[in-house]
């Protein structure tokens, strides 16, 4: 059981992992990021995650550098993860990448490196230069992000690393059952994006109910589903008042009861796109 903001899980190779981190999808450059990476460290937080893709590493790097001093850590004491963007998936150019990516954060090293999206024909290629890097020991740990089944099982018949990290869409309403089952059996740690459902769960009548049972948010209470499934989650927020809330979810369990209500509300229901049909 996950019992603070600071507990880790152990990924298949041996890199132990925070379960709770801060999210910054779409969160533009400025000071509204910096201050919500410095808020987040300050208030114990220990897993930053963002991706090229997001525009935001400058500033991301920015309040980690800040936070750090701030609260009086290192660097070792930090999980930060970027992501490669599809439009650089091969070889030489996910190399590029990943220096790119160093730079515009500021730092000698990921903890965690993700290919962002399955695009077909093109996720080996990248995937055989995030094992060069991860080899070179220039990076922790290699993981992907949106991929089915079939993907990591097409992945795995070449790769000679395995992923430690599948981070998808997964909320009360997208629940992948099948997909965390199939992570679970070959020691991949399933990862959770936009598990608010980007707030469209947080007038839902069910989860209010339950809220109101323990005295906590609809957000907390989704949050807390998440860790008591298995499921690492990153919500965002710029805000400290919800950066605050969002972790304070280490002083209750919800029920085997209220758990398989929550299941229930699954819809196979996507606020992004699917992997096996996206375009960008």
């Amino acid at each position: 059981m996950v019992k603070n903001l600071q507990d880790t899980k152990t990924l298949n190779n041996g890199v132990k992992m925070p379960w709770f981190g801060l999210g910054v999808f779409k969160v533009e450059e400025g000071p509204e990021l910096v201050n919500a990476v410095k808020t987040a460290i300050k208030n114990g937080y220990r897993s930053i995650d963002t991706a090229a893709i997001y525009q935001n590493e400058e500033g991301v790097g920015q309040g980690i550098a800040e936070g750090m001093k701030e609260a009086g850590i290192s660097r070792g004491d930090l999980f930060v993860t970027s992501k490669v963007w599809n439009a650089d998936l091969g070889y030489e150019s996910a190399l590029s990448a990943y220096d790119a990516s160093l730079k515009r954060l500021g730092l000698d090293y990921l903890d965690l490196y993700l290919i962002h999206w399955p695009v077909k024909g093109k996720y080996k290629e990248a995937w055989r230069a995030l094992e060069t890097i991860y080899k070179q020991g220039r990076v922790k740990s290699i993981g992907v992000s949106n991929f089915h089944i079939h993907h990591l099982e097409d992945l795995m018949q070449d790769a000679e690393v395995k992923p430690v990290i599948n981070q998808v869409e997964y909320h009360p309403r997208l629940t992948q059952k099948e997909l965390h089952s199939y992570c679970r059996a070959q020691s991949i740690q399933l990862e959770a994006w936009s598990p608010l459902m980007q707030g469209q769960l947080l007038d839902n009548e069910i989860l209010s109910a339950i809220a109101k049972k323990y005295n906590k948010s609809v957000a907390q209470i989704i949050l807390r589903w998440d860790l008591q499934n298995e499921v690492i989650t990153i919500p965002k927020s710029t805000k400290e008042r919800r950066i605050v809330e969002n972790a304070s979810i280490f002083d209750f369990s919800l029920s085997d009861e209220d758990m398989t209500e929550i299941d229930a509300l699954n819809e196979n229901l996507r606020v992004g796109p699917d992997p096996d049909n996206f375009d960008f």
